[in-house]
């Protein structure tokens, strides 16, 4: 089976690692990913990243000049991609984009004009509803009119394309999986608990990502409030805007001096501070602040540092915000997004049953393993793969 995959996000090596596993899965498979040359993330990581052509025996990557170098829907690539396709012939061709890109409506003609034959199928992660005007609707149509097969990183991303009209094969599974080799359990850090002055008695709770208003950390604050009579500490991992209004919140509810910052932390050097914590909770809140041409608001489209928690057997606290309840299925605890009490009934339940709060790590640990590794991952999509074709 040949399959060509174009997007920008895996202009990261680390990104990769499903695809990787799904060309070991068996003997015919070859991956070839398509990625822009140059590219500017924005973020943090706000620099142009320059991708290079590699090669591990039936898996490649293949840089190939872009149009667009910091914009998902309008990415296209030059003309070297038709000597590729020409060359490689895929059976699949897996556009990441999003519905409305053009680099889909760009692989979807040439895919016809060369006579390829091969299974269209492109990736969306977006799960609000949205409204359209006319160029956009015109290109999305086209899309969803000649796609075979729709992976969507959550449950609401498939309902909202088949409310759009979209008929076909649908697929729900993450983008990216855990590396169960990068964030396993190791127990807690002799140096990092010195260092941030946490005792044997401490409960840890933890937070990784964004300090934005989104990310529910005041609804957190609040319940950790509520809590002073037992002993825990807050670790925060990353890095953001409401950080200095989130001290202040902290002080005014007598807490400041159980919160523990930590900023500027890779990817690579997450897992140590993960498993710190005795739970980590991700408490997002659907907002309607934010508004794009075609859109208004944000919701949790998926929660990856759920899965990498879960990997490291730490029992995991989650809202009720977008997939988070279906990415912790049975395996944590879930409580409505921006209710302080039940989370903080949530968090009195890990602290006061160890035994309960062993039990959901390993519970999360078995689902993470099952379902989210990059090798758990690939075999879904393969299974997709062979029932198109």
């Amino acid at each position: 089976m040949r399959i060509l995959v174009a997007s920008h996000t895996y202009i990261v090596d680390i990104n990769r690692e499903k695809f990787k596993k799904l060309a070991n899965l068996e003997p015919d498979i070859e991956v070839t990913l398509i990625v822009p040359r140059r590219w500017k993330p924005g973020g943090v990581q706000n620099k142009i990243i320059e991708t290079e052509f590699c090669q591990q025996g039936s898996f490649k990557v293949v840089p190939l000049f872009n149009y667009s170098q910091n914009n998902q829907g309008l990415l296209t690539f030059g003309t070297d991609l038709i000597k590729i396709l020409q060359k490689f012939r895929p059976q699949i061709i897996q556009v990441e984009q999003g519905s409305k890109s053009l680099a889909c409506v760009q692989l979807i003609l040439l895919n016809k004009l060369l006579k390829l034959q091969a299974k269209n199928i492109l990736f969306t992660w977006w799960n609000l509803p949205y409204k359209l005007n006319w160029p956009v609707s015109t290109l999305e149509n086209y899309n969803l009119q000649h796609t075979d097969g729709i992976i969507a990183g959550n449950l609401d991303g498939a309902k909202i394309l088949r409310a759009r009209g979209y008929q076909g094969a649908v697929k729900v599974m993450p983008q990216l999986g855990v590396d169960e080799t990068l964030f396993r359990r190791t127990g807690k850090d002799a140096d990092l608990l010195r260092k941030f002055g946490i005792k044997p008695t401490d409960f840890v709770v933890g937070f990784v990502g964004r300090f934005v208003e989104e990310k529910g950390l005041l609804t957190l604050a609040e319940a950790l409030a509520g809590l002073k009579q037992l002993p825990w500490k807050w670790l925060l991992v990353g890095q953001g805007k409401l950080r200095s209004h989130l001290e202040q919140k902290c002080i005014e509810w007598g807490i400041s001096d159980r919160i523990i910052w930590v900023e500027s932390v890779s990817h690579e050097e997450i897992p140590p501070y993960i498993n710190l914590m005795n739970c980590l909770v991700l408490p997002s809140q659907t907002s309607y602040k934010f508004k794009t041409l075609t859109t208004v608001g944000w919701k949790e489209q998926f929660g990856h540092v759920l899965i990498e928690a879960m990997a490291c057997k730490i029992p995991v606290i989650g809202s009720d915000c977008g997939e988070i309840p279906h990415v912790i299925g049975d395996a944590g605890l879930i409580f409505p997004e921006g209710n302080a009490e039940i989370l903080r009934d949530c968090l009195q339940q890990l602290m006061e049953a160890p035994d309960f709060a062993v039990d959901l790590g390993d519970r999360g640990y078995h689902r993470a393993m099952s379902n989210y590794t990059n090798k758990a991952l690939a075999e879904q999509l393969l299974d997709f793969y062979k029932e198109l074709l």
